[in-house]
């Protein structure tokens, strides 16, 4: 929870109302948020992969590899979060080793739980197994067939 000690009296702050978009997938990234008031949902085409409390960052992809967002961050509740912009995230990198480590579990977690979801899909959606090349050649099997 160091996010949450180190911005929740961070000056830059953005309120969000309940039910509107922080940001969403494919927009362009900006800026790293922490969440410091309320209760918000990140979902990915419209899965929702994780449910947001106070000290919980968001963004922080787009400041490590400025990509489009690749997940959409909803507010349940009202929200406030604070802005942490691309100078200030490079210094804390630089400067506080708590904090870049707690950026790398929080990413670790998502990456472990996307993996989980993978891994957990209904056996229709799974590929078909590789087909036998003789068998599905007419030719081929008509070949065999002696």
């Amino acid at each position: 929870m160091m996010c949450y000690a180190l911005f929740r009296n961070e000056p830059q702050f953005v309120t969000i109302p309940a039910g509107a978009k922080l940001f969403s997938e494919g927009d362009p990234p900006n800026i790293m948020y922490v969440l410091i008031v309320g209760e918000a949902s990140l979902s990915i085409g419209g899965r929702e992969m994780e449910l947001l409390r106070p000290g919980a960052v968001v963004g922080e992809m787009s400041l490590i590899d400025p990509q489009p967002h690749s997940a959409t961050v909803r507010a349940i509740s009202d929200c406030e979060f604070a802005c942490v912009d691309e100078k200030r995230f490079d210094f804390l990198v630089a400067e506080t080793p708590g904090f870049a480590l707690e950026i790398m579990q929080n990413l670790v977690q998502r990456l472990r739980a996307a993996d989980r979801l993978l891994t957990q899909r209904p056996a229709a959606a799974a590929m078909p197994p590789a087909a036998n090349p003789i068998e599905s050649n007419p030719t081929l099997a008509a070949g065999t067939a002696h």
